[in-house]
């Protein structure tokens, strides 16, 4: 069977190249089509396949600025020519889903609508980041990009959502049903790692983008006068390190190995934003550790809250509010009922989301769809 791979873009390894990286390996001869690849940003299984780019590849800055180039993505995923398969699987949060399938039967694994055009766009979009006149020329240009991200849904044959939040954003916004199959996440290599000593000190683990809201992590933590590690990268770097205090470390992307010593050494995940689904938390959890989380989003069905002295193997807090005073609170529950949380519960918790789950799941929806 002759099989495409549709991904958005390829830059670096998070959730999304995760489930495509198991595309990959459960499709070995599939061709990769995307908007821009950067070669060595993701894995091996990933490089080993022939991938396929757009005409944004070869424009001046795409590498470092790719999503400046929002208002050509649709074009660009519409120029590729997929004649001659037998099935097109896109993996999309912007525009993968909008490919042309060319008469094969189009499987979308959604990670969500993109959000920068729907629920996040403020998020995204304000006086904070962007002038005036940037502003201006945006809201020009959304409400056309949104009418094609609607339209193309009628390419798609069959929806699979990351998560059943994100399956609520498929039917409110696309008006179409779809399956959940959560993502891979890496159990076997994410586990509890031989460090000395207690556990010590918070972490967060995210990309510096808006809506993840590190910032509240930081003037808490800023309060508090506590340690706080945050492990990273992004846009919002810089004014990130210039909110923070002396008790607030900043480190890199950093191998796979030092990020499951951090978790594994770290009294708490801090999670504190609004994610899809949220692969972090789980691998925060398979190493033992557990989870402060916005009680909104994909972290309702990743993590199990300690609510009273009757919860059966929490795996962490939720705090309600997006604000200094709620996250606080929700630390000072933690510490107050630390003795609660089991790493063995812990474990048996995050190994519900194992990559070796995520491939039976997607084989029987594929085998089910093509039948």
């Amino acid at each position: 069977m002759k099989i495409a791979l549709v991904h958005d873009w390829l830059t670096g390894m998070r959730g999304g190249e995760n489930c495509l990286e198991a595309f990959c390996q459960m499709f070995p001869g599939a061709d990769i089509y995307t908007l821009i690849h950067i070669p060595g940003s993701v894995s091996q299984e990933i490089e080993k396949h022939k991938i396929y780019t757009s005409f944004i590849q070869r424009m001046p800055g795409a590498r470092r600025r790719y999503r400046w180039f929002l208002p050509l993505m649709p074009r660009a995923i519409e120029s590729f020519k997929l004649e001659g398969y037998d099935l097109v699987l896109s993996s999309s949060h912007c525009v993968a889903k909008g490919v042309k399938p060319q008469g094969a039967p189009h499987l979308c694994y959604c990670h969500t609508p993109m959000r920068y055009a729907w629920d996040m766009y403020s998020h995204y979009f304000n006086r904070e980041r962007y002038s005036w006149p940037t502003l201006c020329a945006i809201e020009k240009i959304m409400p056309g990009l949104r009418r094609w991200d609607q339209l193309t849904v009628a390419r798609v044959d069959r929806f699979v959502a990351n998560s059943h939040n994100v399956a609520e954003r498929i039917k409110r916004i696309y008006g179409a049903e779809s399956d959940v199959v959560y993502p891979p996440v890496d159990v076997d290599f994410y586990r509890q790692a031989p460090v000395s000593g207690k556990r010590e000190g918070y972490l967060v683990v995210s990309a510096f983008a808006p809506y993840k809201k590190i910032d509240l992590a930081i003037k808490v933590f800023n309060e508090r006068g506590e340690r706080l590690l945050i492990v990273g990268a992004g846009e919002d770097r810089a004014r990130l390190k210039a909110m923070a205090g002396p008790t607030i470390q900043f480190e890199k992307p950093v191998s796979r190995e030092r990020l499951r010593e951090l978790y594994s050494k770290a009294t708490a995940l801090i999670y504190p934003g609004e994610e899809d689904f949220g692969i972090i938390p789980v691998e925060a959890m398979a190493c033992g550790t557990p989870v402060i989380a916005y009680g909104r989003g994909g972290a309702l069905e990743t993590v199990i809250p300690l609510r009273d002295s009757f919860t059966e193997n929490p795996t962490g807090v939720y705090f309600d509010n997006q604000a200094p005073d709620s996250l606080n609170s929700a630390i000072n529950k933690f510490e107050s009922d630390a003795d609660k949380f089991k790493e063995e519960a812990l474990r048996g918790h995050a190994e519900k989301f194992s990559a070796k789950l995520f491939e039976e799941k997607m084989e029987k929806v594929i085998n089910d769809f093509l039948s």
